[in-house]
């Protein structure tokens, strides 16, 4: 490699031969038939740098451990639909009131989404590094028996885990957005939204609409009422559903400035009864962060609220605008994961957008044989 990419040692560095060696604990003790690395992001727009860095980063994970451990693995998108489409505030109450894409586009509009956003990206890097993947929308996900069994079940210890859930205010979010045709506005911070008549099997949820007042919404394992999770509890409960899956370790990939969340996270998974080794497996990617160490923003940058750090150039903005064909796209990526899979000094740290823009220009492309 070319890049001279120089990075300091760490704690964690220093007890690794190789990244992925930080999941050799759970594949040893779960001894799985398969590995499913599970990433996820919100479908509200082009991606940027820091979504195609984690997502490329999990493919080639992927990879690694395959040709390592001798496991198939393979990579499962989530498309969180359930993303803010649209904001407004109550005038005569100030309750903030939120419209998901999928309220918003449909079902349709999300599908259009991923295809022409995600998927073109996601089908380069599994041809590339032969590793198979699947996309589930949150829509899909909230909508199966077990994932809405699973949230049921876990109602009655949510005393337990609610302060991890909500450390300011003890009340876990659970948004049901109004079914009124047409509608699908729900109170984003939940204040007037109610959960009651508990149980394994049902549950009834009130909340007020931002149009039509009072109703209610009863979830029951196989009923189409949406239930809208807030992202710490969203997160406990899909956790939740995959743990015990047989012969299959789950992989939560995320990016870096999931830490801390996932601290919490693993705290209401403690609280609703399940043992620090009983935890999943988690990687936490490269964090791309400006030259004032934020994380790199889009919105914020879009917004006016900051500027394009210096080094970093708008296709890193929006991916669409990379100054190329996705073929070389996709070569300075997997070229890209090659440098910091290289060693766990590169792998575990963040990068500022312009030693991230330098790396994916002075990389040599890579190109794998599609099988």
């Amino acid at each position: 490699m070319t890049t001279y990419l120089v990075s300091p040692n760490t704690v964690l560095a220093n007890a690794l031969k190789s990244a992925e060696d930080l999941l050799r604990p759970h594949i040893v003790n779960a001894a799985p038939e398969r590995i499913v690395f599970v990433v996820g992001t919100q479908i509200n727009g082009a991606p940027h740098i820091g979504t195609s860095l984690v997502q490329s980063l999990t493919f080639a994970t992927a990879a690694r451990i395959r040709d390592r451990f001798g496991v198939a693995a393979e990579v499962q998108f989530g498309a969180l639909d359930n993303a803010p489409y649209a904001i407004v505030t109550d005038e005569e109450t100030g309750h903030r009131y939120q419209r998901s894409y999928v309220h918003a586009l449909g079902a349709d509009g999300i599908a259009e989404q991923v295809d022409k956003l995600y998927r073109p990206l996601f089908t380069a890097l599994s041809e590339r590094l032969r590793v198979p993947y699947s996309v589930e929308t949150y829509t899909q996900q909230q909508a199966g028996e077990h994932f809405r069994r699973t949230w049921l079940r876990v109602l009655p210890r949510m005393e337990a885990a609610r302060w991890y859930l909500s450390p300011s205010s003890g009340v876990p979010h659970v948004r049901v957005p109004c079914p009124s045709p047409g509608c699908g506005w729900a109170e984003k911070y939940a204040e007037r939204t109610r959960v009651g008549g508990a149980g394994f099997e049902r549950a009834t949820v009130s909340a007020v609409c931002l149009h039509h007042g009072s109703y209610e919404v009863t979830i029951e394992p196989t009923n189409s009422g949406y239930l809208d999770l807030a992202t710490l509890y969203r997160n406990l409960v899909k956790e939740l559903a995959v743990m015990g899956a047989v012969g299959t370790l789950h992989v939560m990939v995320k990016g870096g400035d999931w830490m801390p969340g996932c601290l919490l996270v693993d705290g209401a998974l403690q609280a609703v009864g399940l043992t620090r080794v009983q935890l999943p497996a988690r990687l936490f990617c490269p964090q791309v962060v400006t030259d004032t160490g934020a994380k790199l923003s889009k919105s914020l940058i879009r917004e006016g609220r900051a500027a394009l750090p210096d080094g970093a150039a708008p296709w890193m903005l929006d991916t669409r605008e990379w100054p190329g064909s996705l073929a070389e796209y996709v070569d300075r990526l997997v070229g890209l994961t090659d440098v910091l899979l290289a060693d766990p000094r590169h792998f575990f740290r963040s990068y500022s957008a312009g030693e991230l823009g330098r790396l994916m220009t002075t990389a040599p492309a890579r190109s794998i044989p599609a099988p």
